[in-house]
């Protein structure tokens, strides 16, 4: 696994636009940290208006550092397959192209069984009505997102996108996962 000096481990995930993902993993129990990036495509250290162009093949995506002690890599894959669609192809919501797909950036092969795993449990319960498109692929880089999308939901409660499409979604995840709360 990847982890830093103090045990703490990493886990990438791809669900869509960061803003709304990094929202529901900052309120569980055991993440320290939830930061923005990108990841899986070829441009070195890409802007976000570049990722947006859809030519860097780089997905908008959450690094997520958390405490095993406290919360497991597959609980962390329980919130990413539930709070986004991982059965439409490149999109999600009003969000269309190859930097919203659906995916889960491995560290090592632990966490690459886990999750093909995870997935296989969810297709063979047809969990979803359609079919799963979700990628697992290795992490390769994570490029940290400019400043002001970290932490964007709780620095622009206001703003009309939270109000209108972040703050519904958290409010159904907080529903849901009351009990992994903070």
């Amino acid at each position: 696994m990847d982890t830093n000096s103090s045990g703490l481990q990493k886990a990438t995930f791809g669900g869509g636009c960061f803003w709304c993902t990094e929202a529901f993993f900052l309120g569980l129990k055991g993440v320290v940290k939830v930061e923005s990036g990108y990841s899986g495509g070829k441009v070195k250290n890409p802007t976000y208006k570049e990722v947006c162009s859809g030519l860097t093949g780089h997905a908008e995506v959450i690094q997520i550092t958390y405490d095993l002690a406290v919360v497991s890599y597959s609980d962390l894959l329980e919130v990413f397959w539930n709070t986004h669609d991982p059965t439409t192809l490149n999109r999600q919501g009003a969000d269309q192209g190859t930097q919203y797909r659906s995916v889960v950036y491995y560290n090592d092969e632990q966490q690459k069984k886990i999750a093909e795993d995870y997935k296989k449990q969810l297709e063979v319960s047809h969990t979803f009505k359609d079919a799963i498109v979700t990628e697992i692929s290795p992490l390769t880089t994570f490029y940290p997102a400019e400043d002001y999308h970290q932490n964007y939901f709780a620095l622009n409660q206001n703003a009309g996108y939270c109000q209108y499409v972040i703050r519904p979604k958290v409010e159904k995840f907080k529903k849901q996962f009351i009990v992994k709360l903070k």
